[in-house]
């Protein structure tokens, strides 16, 4: 059970801008309903210089919307499909 169905939200759209040569994020896009509620989570990428790795083996709340970030980031590297998203989608 993914997300969105816990939390009865809309789909999340997350873009991660990710330097080629280093893997460093310089910024992030997020288009959702919600999507203040991931603003902290990204200040704190951007402001700590994580690269997508650093992102996609670090810790994150299940079941909320900024986990979702962290998937978008394990997206770089792993099958979409094995990752922790519903079958809602989110």
């Amino acid at each position: 059970m993914g997300p969105g169905l816990v939390n009865r939200d809309n789909p999340v759209f997350i873009k991660i801008a990710t330097d080629n040569r280093t893997g460093k994020i310089p910024g992030l896009i997020s288009l959702a309903k919600d999507a203040g509620d991931l603003v902290a989570a990204g200040v704190h990428i951007l402001k700590a210089g994580m690269s997508v790795e650093d992102v996609a083996t670090s810790l994150a709340p299940y079941l909320t919307t900024a986990e979702r970030i962290k998937i978008a980031a394990q997206s770089y590297s792993s099958d979409i499909s094995c990752l922790s998203v519903g079958q809602d989608g989110g």
